[in-house]
């Protein structure tokens, strides 16, 4: 994992991946998966919103806005369900590392975030690379944040590895492995969440993993297969 430092402060309307070949263009190497923190990729895409952090009810009204089903209520903390499909907390609004006054909302769409930087740096720097767009999630029943991918472009969301035999010779029945929210985690371990570092690299995956991807169609789990619906 190699944190990429140098990348000035994200403002509405920036193309981040002009951001990124100025910042390291020389760094990286054909298969590298670079690793875009949601934030910046909310500020360039002028996803911020005004609002009052020190006013309940305006905080509670845009998490609500920005849901689609809310799950469970606590205090001020509100889990729901989003337009995509994520269920997390307060809808993934965010208030930190963004301008008082604003809240950052999460990307409409992050697989077309991701391809859009992707394709950017491809045309900057005639490499092939993939990207995977990150958020910080909790998880049910586990204390504690990481890192998942909420968007990615030139890797799988998912590697399925239902048919192949495990180290035993038996055949494996239901293992499918989130490698783009392992790889997300893993970046997150260079970045941190308040060193000013919002994109990583993470080198030497396996190469069977760059293929087109989408978090929304691979990730997200249908309805009908949910248990705690």
């Amino acid at each position: 994992m190699i944190p990429i430092d140098g990348i000035p402060e994200v403002v509405p309307g920036d193309r981040i991946a002009d951001l990124l070949a100025a910042a390291a263009g020389d760094t990286f190497l054909a298969g590298d998966v670079v690793v875009v923190t949601q934030k910046i990729v909310s500020k360039a895409e002028r996803r911020l919103v005004a609002l009052d952090a020190s006013d309940p009810a305006a905080a509670k009204k845009l998490v609500e806005r920005e849901s689609v089903r809310v799950v469970r209520r606590r205090g001020d903390l509100i889990i729901s369900e989003t337009t995509h499909g994520f269920v997390c907390a307060n809808a993934g609004v965010d208030l930190s590392n963004v301008p008082e006054g604003y809240a950052a909302l999460l990307p409409v769409d992050a697989d077309r975030s991701a391809r859009r930087i992707r394709d950017g740096l491809r045309a900057r720097l005639d490499l092939e690379l993939a990207v995977i767009v990150s958020d910080t999630f909790g998880r049910p029943w586990r204390r504690g944040l990481t890192d998942v991918a909420i968007g990615v472009a030139g890797i799988a969301a998912v590697v399925d590895l239902r048919g192949n035999e495990d180290a035993g010779g038996r055949t494996l029945q239901v293992t499918e492995v989130a490698v783009a929210d392992e790889i997300a985690s893993a970046a997150e371990l260079v970045m941190g969440k308040a060193s000013g570092v919002p994109v990583a690299i993470v080198r030497g995956v396996d190469r069977g993993w760059l293929r087109e991807g989408s978090v929304r169609t691979e990730v997200v789990r249908p309805h009908a297969e949910d248990l705690f619906r």
